[in-house]
């Protein structure tokens, strides 16, 4: 039997830590108990703190008078390994990343030690975040606890797999082309994808180049929504030296959520562009459906997203330029081939391409505004797949169709990436083979609250975030 503690939502432990009712040691201990348990099969969490470290800091937490203790007060988190932690390596999955431990934190672990989490170490993720399979040559691959011989997705994977297995109440993660939608479905978790600047980039990183580079966003994942929407409410938030940060207050998030909905989604399926398994994709639309349960109703529509895999493409493309230009051509010879592989194709680039670019993005702008003319939010599975065999770098072929490379099997994801919409993946059941699958929600720009009132009522209708993964 599960921990008392640990079976608990990041929501109730936080009203318990911040009351007293429960100690910060208390709750730390639970998780870490629970690491030292299932973390040797799972290997998700990486780069741990000692455990007398991490209990010093419960300790230093419990002291505090109700005055100072923040919305994720005594909670345990782990970064995940793209973003700095003072006192820990940052080697971003990657043998060319050095294990010097950071100086700072970076903005995602201050805005947690801000609201009072313990950080206990790092999430395991992809060489630089690259593809939806976490694997690599530092700490190894990442396995999904419903079924460890299949992968967890990602590249938040460490992060799913963490939250799946109650090892983590709550976890950050990054999404370019779906590395916090993928793993969130993959595990059966919840994983949002902000709007662009919802969550600032993190000050180290901005450059001249930093507008191209805006399809990355870092963002929440939970169990449940409301726990997702909890975290959003912590990372989320202005910053002066990031212009095109949002300028609303965040606490608009952690406001409780409804059951219920009179929101009309629009199931888009596979937009006559996408190819999918027949498991992903009856499951998130029977769970889409299941919105007239809780007051909604559901229609079929067709919006065009033709040219979304060529923006997303070339935007994505130029992140890797960048990368390029950072490392020593000798370096870039060190990664794997998918990384060197993204690097030429945005060497590439010429300025004509980027500019047809820009222009179809807009392009694909007034199709999602002519959508949400009719609808709330539009829905479509998550995955195009379900999870498949940790010894398989990535599908080539789809219900009998050859993927053109790589990034094909994770185009659901990635066309959606490219209208710039927030996109939370909820859990809409499991295969007769106990695997997880996903529904995908998206909202207009910069309508988290209006998503996660939705995604909370769909939720409800579809409770599968319950279940816990048998790791005995």
């Amino acid at each position: 039997m599960l921990n008392e503690i640990i079976s608990q939502t990041a929501v109730e432990l936080a009203v318990q830590t911040r009351s007293g009712s429960l100690s910060a040691r208390e709750v730390v201990e639970a998780h870490l108990d629970r690491i030292d348990e299932v973390n040797g099969t799972i290997n998700a969490i990486v780069a741990a703190r000692s455990r007398k470290d991490v209990l010093l800091d419960a300790d230093t937490a419990d002291a505090l008078p109700a005055s100072q203790r923040g919305a994720l007060h005594g909670l345990p988190v782990a970064v995940k390994d793209l973003q700095n932690v003072a006192g820990l390596p940052t080697r971003a999955g990657s043998v060319t990343t050095s294990d010097k431990p950071a100086a700072q934190d970076g903005l995602v672990a201050a805005r947690l030690r801000a609201a009072g989490a313990i950080i206990i170490g790092k999430t395991n993720t992809p060489e630089f975040g690259t593809g939806c399979h976490t694997f690599n040559q530092v700490y190894g691959t990442t396995s999904n606890p419903w079924d460890p011989s299949r992968v967890a997705g990602g590249s938040s994977g460490g992060a799913a797999a963490a939250l799946a297995s109650r090892m983590l109440p709550i976890a950050d993660g990054s999404d370019l082309g779906g590395s916090l939608r993928n793993p969130a479905a993959f595990c059966g978790v919840v994983g949002l994808r902000p709007s662009i600047g919802r969550v600032p980039v993190d000050p180290a990183l901005l450059d001249s180049s930093a507008w191209f580079r805006r399809f990355g966003v870092e963002g929440p994942m939970g169990r449940n929504v409301a726990d997702a929407a909890l975290l959003l409410s912590v990372l989320a938030g202005p910053l002066a030296d990031d212009l095109l940060s949002l300028p609303d207050d965040p606490s608009v998030y952690a406001r409780p959520l409804p059951t219920t909905t009179t929101a009309t989604i629009g199931w888009v399926g596979d937009l006559g562009i996408l190819t999918y398994d027949n498991d992903p994709f009856e499951l998130a639309k029977a769970a889409a459906g299941r919105v007239v349960d809780v007051g909604g109703s559901m229609v079929e529509i067709t919006p065009d997203l033709s040219v979304a895999e060529e923006v997303f493409r070339v935007f994505r493309g130029l992140s890797y330029r960048k990368i390029g230009e950072v490392l020593p051509e000798s370096t870039v010879a060190m990664t794997k081939i998918t990384v060197q592989e993204n690097i030429a194709f945005g060497r590439s680039l010429d300025l004509d391409r980027v500019m047809r670019a820009a222009e179809l993005r807009s392009q694909l702008h007034r199709s999602m505004a002519r959508a949400f003319e009719q609808v709330d939010v539009i829905a479509l599975p998550t995955t195009q797949v379900v999870p498949f065999p940790v010894e398989v770098e990535y599908p080539t072929e789809i219900a009998g169709q050859r993927m053109d490379d790589y990034l094909g099997w994770m185009m659901s994801n990635c066309v959606i990436t490219a209208t710039g919409c927030p996109a939370i993946s909820i859990p809409s059941g499991f295969t007769d083979d106990g695997l997880p699958t996903g529904l995908q929600l998206v909202a207009p720009l910069g309508e988290e609250r209006h998503l996660l009132e939705i995604a909370s009522a769909v939720e409800a209708a579809n409770p599968h975030w319950h279940r816990v993964p048998d790791l005995s």
